[in-house]
């Protein structure tokens, strides 16, 4: 990791993850801006040493991991004795994390190297270091590795944090610190564009914002930027143009130059150059700032006539991603000889993750998942032991392993990913409104009405699971657990209740609820929207059952009841009209149980289920078999 500094402290790099170069646009009215409430470091006592952490481990996210001590010119680790939530607050805080979300004991991160430095640690969670809190004494344990304690801290970041690193004997090890990194676009026409692909790129670094000299840019450093914003790769741009806005205001730049592999999910993990000599913070010697123009995926790329005509398309449906409850994450399953089958997660890394999130349209991998955490999938298991280079098209180009010793892969080993995506500002134009939780309530929408946008109901009727799915999905609240059609149990927002969208039908897989079909001004919704508005109540995790249609299939049959025991189905009007066939409405809406759609045949006497789908297998191709899976409707012969 290379970097030069002249300078007796270091800074060292810690990375905020946020949507600041979408501010413009109004998406997130409550962020915060670092500038307002600028970190500084706490001040200890003189006799106090200044102990410097890290997370480091096995299988794990940038905001969680084994917790490492530096002491001594050495790395070592922390007991789980004693270890408490208040000590992780500490430990967290620390990093420039918010706050503590869990911890785990029993090395959960793998086990550390070298000596263990703390043990019997007690904190209140007030203190301003973990070298505060009360312990054995540094280097006084009586614990193994196998005692090493772990952290989940959360995501958000401490406003303007940067971490004073005395590390003065490890400089080529550090990586970019910057409180904040963003695409900002100048030309005209891409500034009303959604998304951001093309602009400048700007670091906030002392709660400012500042260009990057593009003396020693390359473009590997433009794939891992477009890559944490979420788009596939790169493309060139007009540089004569920028070059005008240049000489037009003068920018103020930072003052060090970037160097990546092209592998990082994020700038935070690229190794920092060498400080560049810049004439008054206003010149760049042979340069200007850095542009970058990324290519969107085809699910993100406005229509053609607007733009993007060289959008990143998919070459084969040799991967996919299932189980997962927003876009760009899920289940990795490959296709092999004309069968889907999964990944096993043996030294699954986010390297071949991220060759999996680029070859599907996004960006960088944010996470790669083992432990079939997306749920476990069917069929049979193609990889296992994949290593990538992270360049390849697609990960079935990766060597793998299937040897007799890798058999044994099981579907609890499935891999999974979740990438980088695009912020297209979804979220922010639905609700839920009058839930007891802010996982249900009434659906309100934001939508263009003569001329302006209002916020108003979806018609209930003909409210389902499928689009329930979606609303889930756009409010990243994870998963349908019920569809609503009637919702005079919550009131909703007072300057919403007028009916704005109606006749609604979704596959279940869109990003919005404005993709799906529906009535366009001219509205149609006999009950009216108040008491018969739609309605959801999600979830965060899918259940956990596995469907397998085939077993449907097989096991099946009919019961006979007494009339007298269908009284509450016949209330529900879930029985036929007539006795030829199985009514449309034969379940409630509800993924509770799972559902699986089968057609089937009556005669009378007996009851035929084939061709079952699971309810979340909908595509073109399954439809054309199964021409009743968008309306649920019964062929009957």
């Amino acid at each position: 990791m290379l970097a030069f500094w002249s300078v007796s402290f270091v800074l060292l790099c810690v990375w905020r993850f946020s949507y600041a170069q979408y501010d413009h646009l109004g998406y997130l009215p409550g962020y915060q801006d670092p500038a307002q409430d600028l970190y500084t470091v706490p001040e200890l006592p003189k006799d106090m040493p200044r102990v410097p952490l890290r997370l480091a481990g096995e299988k794990r996210k940038h905001n969680e991991g084994r917790v490492e001590v530096f002491y001594e010119g050495e790395w070592g680790t922390v007991c789980d004795d004693d270890f408490t939530i208040h000590a992780a607050q500490v430990v967290c805080r620390e990093l420039g994390y918010f706050e503590a979300v869990s911890w785990f004991p029993s090395s959960k991160y793998g086990k550390g190297e070298g000596r263990i430095w703390f043990d019997n640690v007690h904190c209140t969670g007030n203190e301003r270091s973990l070298a505060q809190c009360e312990s054995n004494g540094i280097g006084v344990s009586d614990c193994k590795h196998t005692e090493d304690v772990g952290v989940v801290c959360s995501d958000k970041r401490i406003p303007g944090f940067k971490f004073v690193n005395t590390l003065t004997n490890n400089i080529n090890s550090l990586n970019i610190q910057v409180e904040d990194v963003r695409i900002r676009p100048i030309r005209s026409s891409y500034r009303k564009r959604i998304p951001v692909t093309e602009g400048y790129v700007e670091v906030k670094d002392g709660g400012k914002w500042k260009q990057i000299c593009d003396d020693e840019w390359i473009q590997m450093n433009s794939r891992v930027i477009c890559g944490m914003f979420g788009f596939p790769g790169d493309k060139r741009y007009n540089t004569r143009v920028y070059k005008m806005f240049a000489r037009r205001r003068k920018p103020t730049y930072w003052d060090y130059s970037i160097n990546c592999t092209g592998n990082e999910a994020h700038l935070s993990s690229c190794k920092l150059g060498h400080m560049l000599s810049i004439k008054a913070n206003s010149t760049c010697e042979q340069g200007s700032p850095v542009v970058v123009s990324c290519v969107p995926g085809r699910a993100f790329a406005q229509t053609p006539m607007a733009g993007y005509k060289k959008a990143f398309r998919q070459e084969q449906p040799l991967v996919r991603l299932r189980g997962g409850a927003v876009v760009g994450e899920g289940r990795v399953e490959v296709l092999k000889n004309g069968e889907w089958g999964t990944i096993c997660d043996d030294n699954w890394n986010p390297v071949a993750a991220t060759v999996v999130c680029r070859e599907l349209g996004f960006g960088s991998a944010k996470e790669a998942l083992s432990g079939g955490q997306l749920g476990q999938g069917m069929g049979p298991v193609h990889m296992n032991e994949v290593k990538c280079s992270g360049f390849e098209k697609s990960v079935t180009e990766c060597p793998f392993s299937m040897d007799k010793d890798s058999e044994g892969c099981s579907h609890e080993e499935d891999a999974g990913v979740r990438c980088n995506v695009p912020a297209m500002g979804f979220q922010q134009r639905l609700r839920l409104s009058g839930g007891r939780n802010l996982f249900e309530g009434r659906v309100e929408v934001l939508m263009e009405r003569n001329g302006s946008l209002v916020w108003g109901t979806v018609c209930g009727e003909g409210w389902g699971t499928m689009e329930a799915m979606v609303v889930c999905r756009q409010r990243g609240l994870g998963f349908a657990s019920h569809a609503f059609q009637e919702t005079w149990i919550w009131p909703g927002a007072v300057n919403a209740v007028s009916v704005v969208m109606s006749g609604v039908r979704c596959a279940g897989t869109e990003m919005s609820l404005s993709h799906c079909l529906h009535h366009g001004e001219y509205l149609s919704c006999p009950k009216g929207g108040s008491r018969f508005a739609a309605g959801v109540s999600c979830s965060e995790t899918a259940p956990d059952l596995v469907l397998n249609p085939q077993v449907v299939e097989q096991t099946t049959y009919l019961e006979d009841r007494p009339m007298f025991m269908l009284q509450c189905a016949y209330e529900e009007n879930c029985l036929g009209s007539t006795s030829s066939y199985i009514p449309a409405n034969s379940y409630q809406s509800d993924y509770t149980n799972n559902i699986v759609k089968c057609r089937c045949r009556y005669d009378g006497h007996r009851i035929w289920m084939y061709n079952c789908h699971i309810g979340g297998s909908f595509s073109a191709e399954t439809e054309d078999t199964f021409p009743g899976l968008i309306n649920n409707q019964v062929t009957h012969r």
